[in-house]
């Protein structure tokens, strides 16, 4: 787990040197939010223009990650319409995936927007907001995401529904987030 922690710190690092905005979404703020649980990778959201991207490639890779090669030609993956990029790193033989999304539509920008700050480990690290990570979970939508969902909304059940309900409509999650409301513990 040291081996992730550190990767989170030197992505932090990286992206304020560059002044990123960024956030921590997925598993990791589960951890913070909801019931820990394993998670073996790191996602980021962050506010950067495309064009930036080469420069971001060339200083991580100085600082020991790969790029996979579509990614360094140029190619953006997607995920829920949600544009990413990919970082790996090697460890003792195993390796940690970086991924990282580009806050390119309004919701993205209104996430980044909305990060909080936490004491992760004794240095202040930018996550999404509870209310964030269950839109984002939502759009996931694997079973994996619906059990972390009940995690957060158990652990943290002053969630802003305003907000939820404000963004599910447009994100297509309503139906989804109407479930995990009723459903909440």
């Amino acid at each position: 787990m040291s081996d992730l922690v550190d990767t989170i710190g030197e992505f932090a690092d990286l992206f304020e040197q560059f002044g990123i905005p960024y956030c921590i979404m997925g598993g990791w703020a589960v951890r913070l939010y909801g019931l820990p649980r394993p998670t073996y990778d790191i996602d980021f959201t962050i506010a950067i223009d495309r064009n930036r991207l080469p420069q971001l490639y060339d200083e991580a890779e100085e600082r020991g990650f790969t790029v996979p090669e579509p990614f360094r030609g140029g190619w953006v993956d997607s995920v829920a319409d949600m544009p990413l990029v990919k970082f790996r790193l090697l460890v003792e033989g195993h390796g940690i995936d970086i991924d990282i999304f580009l806050a390119e539509s309004e919701y993205q920008e209104e996430v980044i927007r909305r990060r909080r700050i936490h004491d992760f480990r004794g240095r202040p690290i930018a996550f999404v907001s509870p209310e964030d990570l269950v839109l984002l979970k939502l759009i996931a939508g694997r079973t994996r995401d619906l059990a972390d969902i009940e995690d957060v909304m158990l652990a943290q059940p002053a969630l802003d529904e305003g907000y939820l309900r404000h963004w599910a409509e447009p994100l297509g999650v309503a139906e989804k987030l109407e479930a995990a409301l009723l459903d909440r513990p």
